[in-house]
Protein backbone atom coordinates (compact mmCIF):
# COMPACT_ATOMS: atom_id res chain seq x y z
CA UNK A 1 0.00 0.00 0.00
CA UNK A 2 1.36 3.44 -0.93
CA UNK A 3 1.21 5.96 1.92
CA UNK A 4 2.82 9.43 2.08
CA UNK A 5 5.76 8.59 -0.17
CA UNK A 6 6.31 5.17 1.36
CA UNK A 7 5.32 1.64 0.40
CA UNK A 8 4.01 -0.31 3.38
CA UNK A 9 3.87 -4.08 3.07
CA UNK A 10 4.11 -7.15 5.29
CA UNK A 11 7.90 -6.95 4.82
CA UNK A 12 8.12 -3.41 6.22
CA UNK A 13 8.34 0.18 5.01
CA UNK A 14 10.19 1.14 1.81
CA UNK A 15 10.74 4.34 -0.16
CA UNK A 16 8.12 4.77 -2.91
CA UNK A 17 9.70 3.81 -6.29
CA UNK A 18 8.17 6.95 -7.87
CA UNK A 19 10.24 9.08 -5.48
CA UNK A 20 13.35 7.03 -6.23
CA UNK A 21 12.83 7.76 -9.93
CA UNK A 22 12.71 11.50 -9.15
CA UNK A 23 15.95 11.26 -7.14
CA UNK A 24 17.74 9.36 -9.93
CA UNK A 25 16.91 12.12 -12.43
CA UNK A 26 18.09 14.95 -10.19
CA UNK A 27 21.07 16.95 -11.36
CA UNK A 28 23.63 18.52 -9.05
CA UNK A 29 22.10 21.54 -7.28
CA UNK A 30 23.81 24.72 -8.44
CA UNK A 31 22.21 27.29 -6.12
CA UNK A 32 20.96 27.57 -2.55
CA UNK A 33 17.32 27.11 -3.53
CA UNK A 34 18.05 23.83 -5.31
CA UNK A 35 20.19 22.59 -2.42
CA UNK A 36 17.33 23.34 0.00
CA UNK A 37 14.89 21.54 -2.27
CA UNK A 38 17.11 18.46 -2.50
CA UNK A 39 17.76 18.40 1.25
CA UNK A 40 14.02 18.69 1.86
CA UNK A 41 13.29 15.64 -0.29
CA UNK A 42 16.24 13.69 1.09
CA UNK A 43 15.46 14.72 4.68
CA UNK A 44 11.96 13.26 4.40
CA UNK A 45 13.61 9.84 3.99
CA UNK A 46 16.42 10.35 6.51
CA UNK A 47 15.37 7.41 8.65
CA UNK A 48 16.31 5.11 5.77
CA UNK A 49 19.87 6.47 5.54
CA UNK A 50 22.44 5.56 8.14
CA UNK A 51 24.50 8.66 9.05
CA UNK A 52 22.27 11.02 7.03
CA UNK A 53 23.34 14.23 8.79
CA UNK A 54 27.02 13.42 8.49
CA UNK A 55 26.70 12.74 4.75
CA UNK A 56 24.59 15.86 4.18
CA UNK A 57 26.89 18.19 6.16
CA UNK A 58 28.71 19.77 3.16
CA UNK A 59 25.34 20.59 1.58
CA UNK A 60 23.77 21.92 4.79
CA UNK A 61 26.74 24.26 5.25
CA UNK A 62 25.99 25.79 1.83
CA UNK A 63 22.48 26.93 2.81
CA UNK A 64 23.55 29.07 5.77
CA UNK A 65 22.95 32.78 5.28
CA UNK A 66 26.48 33.82 6.21
CA UNK A 67 28.10 31.39 3.74
CA UNK A 68 28.70 32.31 0.11
CA UNK A 69 27.38 29.51 -2.12
CA UNK A 70 30.27 27.58 -3.64
CA UNK A 71 29.65 23.98 -4.58
CA UNK A 72 33.00 22.20 -4.20
CA UNK A 73 33.95 18.55 -4.70
CA UNK A 74 32.83 17.66 -1.18
CA UNK A 75 29.32 18.97 -2.02
CA UNK A 76 29.29 16.84 -5.16
CA UNK A 77 30.39 13.76 -3.19
CA UNK A 78 27.71 14.45 -0.57
CA UNK A 79 25.02 14.88 -3.22
CA UNK A 80 26.02 11.69 -5.07
CA UNK A 81 26.27 9.66 -1.84
CA UNK A 82 22.82 10.78 -0.69
CA UNK A 83 21.38 9.95 -4.12
CA UNK A 84 22.99 6.51 -3.96
CA UNK A 85 21.75 5.84 -0.43
CA UNK A 86 18.21 7.00 -1.24
CA UNK A 87 17.97 4.90 -4.39
CA UNK A 88 19.23 1.80 -2.57
CA UNK A 89 17.45 2.44 0.73
CA UNK A 90 16.69 -0.68 2.76
CA UNK A 91 13.23 -1.88 3.68
CA UNK A 92 12.71 -0.94 7.31
CA UNK A 93 10.95 -3.45 9.52
CA UNK A 94 7.69 -2.57 11.20
CA UNK A 95 7.82 -3.05 14.98
CA UNK A 96 6.03 -6.15 16.29
CA UNK A 97 4.80 -6.16 19.86
CA UNK A 98 6.82 -4.44 22.56
CA UNK A 99 9.68 -6.89 23.17
CA UNK A 100 13.23 -7.39 21.92
CA UNK A 101 13.95 -3.76 21.00
CA UNK A 102 17.61 -2.79 20.87
CA UNK A 103 18.94 0.74 20.52
CA UNK A 104 22.53 1.12 19.38
CA UNK A 105 24.02 4.51 20.12
CA UNK A 106 27.21 6.29 19.17
CA UNK A 107 28.37 9.69 20.33
CA UNK A 108 31.27 11.94 19.46
CA UNK A 109 32.09 15.63 19.70
CA UNK A 110 30.38 16.09 16.32
CA UNK A 111 27.13 14.16 16.65
CA UNK A 112 24.87 11.54 18.13
CA UNK A 113 23.86 8.43 16.20
CA UNK A 114 21.18 5.83 16.94
CA UNK A 115 19.81 2.70 15.31
CA UNK A 116 16.55 1.18 16.54
CA UNK A 117 16.35 -2.56 15.89
CA UNK A 118 14.06 -5.43 16.73
CA UNK A 119 14.98 -9.09 16.28
CA UNK A 120 18.08 -8.16 14.26
CA UNK A 121 16.22 -5.95 11.75
CA UNK A 122 16.47 -2.17 11.44
CA UNK A 123 13.38 -0.13 12.26
CA UNK A 124 14.97 3.33 11.90
CA UNK A 125 18.26 5.21 11.76
CA UNK A 126 18.75 8.57 13.45
CA UNK A 127 21.71 10.94 13.60
CA UNK A 128 22.00 14.45 14.93
CA UNK A 129 24.87 16.88 14.50
CA UNK A 130 26.02 18.82 17.52
CA UNK A 131 26.62 22.54 17.21
CA UNK A 132 30.13 23.73 18.05
CA UNK A 133 30.54 25.91 21.12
Amino acid sequence: MAFLGHIVSKNGVAVDPCKIEVVVKLERPMNVSKVRSFLGLAGYYRRFVEGFSKIALPLTRQIKKEVKFECFDNCERSFQELKKRLTTAPILTLPKGNEDFIVYTDASHKGLGRVLMQRGKVIAYAFRQLKPY
